[in-house]
């Protein structure tokens, strides 16, 4: 699983555009439904720069931000103010280690679709129904199969700014699944700009693999919603948001 390095710098500047505020009023509507109280403990794996751990921080969660990017936890823990009580944790989600239960689980921005492989979001699944409370929720979203085949496809995207430009050139493996960004940075260093290049691989899962990934791990699914609504998916869904829920295994090691 590929960690932000060099686009950790500039990933909130060309990640403005996305609606954090607006995503996290759809993440606390499924937290209510699902009884998650907002003094609750709330772990967010893949938690980024921090955005949304600090958007639900102020929203009343305890909240704690899991990432294996030392770069990106670096710009979260920058970013928060004295009133943010948010723990950050540099690991790996499919190894993460918590010191006692939590009322929920998240992972936004497809950080699910790093999970390449069955065995790996298996043992994911796993850790998270082990670090759950009783009947705790596991929200995730993850970008479709729909999404990587036909909206990023072979696609090459770019954008130009002031002081930093990218050039993402998009491939889909249809065969495998796998879908790589590369990306090409060009971030300006005094009056020069500088190059850097990452690769950036995800996966795409169907509703049916992941069902049969969550029911192999032992965890209950509740619900798949069309991304930001109480719909079911679609063929055309770019985005799917799973609820899952935590079960009782006699092998689980409760903190």
């Amino acid at each position: 699983m590929e960690a932000y390095t060099t686009f950790a710098e500039v990933y909130d500047e060309f990640m403005d555009n996305i609606p954090y505020e607006e995503w996290c009023r759809y993440i606390i509507s499924l937290l209510k439904q699902y009884n998650v109280k907002n003094e609750g403990i709330i772990a967010e794996l893949g938690c980024g720069t921090g955005s949304i751990t600090r958007i639900l921080s102020k929203s009343g969660y305890n909240m704690i931000g899991i990432d294996n990017s030392e770069d990106m936890l670096s710009i979260a823990r920058k970013k928060s103010t004295e009133d943010e009580d948010i723990l950050y944790l540099l690991q790996d989600m499919r190894e993460f280690e918590l010191y006692g239960t939590v009322d929920a689980v998240i992972s936004i921005c497809d950080s699910m679709n790093y999970i390449t492989d069955d065995e790996d979001m298996v043992t994911v699944l796993k850790l998270v129904n082990n670090y759950l409370e009783k009947d705790g929720i596991f929200i995730f979203d993850m970008n479709t199969e729909y999404k990587y085949r036909s909206i990023l496809a072979d696609n090459t995207f770019a954008e130009n700014r002031e002081e930093c430009s990218f050039i993402w050139e998009n491939c889909y493996d249809e065969e495998e699944m796998i879908n790589e960004y590369a990306l090409t940075l060009f971030i300006k260093e005094d009056e020069y700009y500088k190059k850097y290049e990452e690769f950036h691989y995800q996966r795409a899962y169907t509703i049916e693999k992941m069902t049969e990934l969550i029911k192999e791990s032992g965890m209950e699914l509740i619900a798949v919603y069309d991304a930001f609504t109480m719909n079911k998916p679609t063929k055309t869904s770019e985005r799917v948001y799973f609820v899952l829920k935590e079960t009782y295994q006699k092998d689980k090691t409760y903190i």
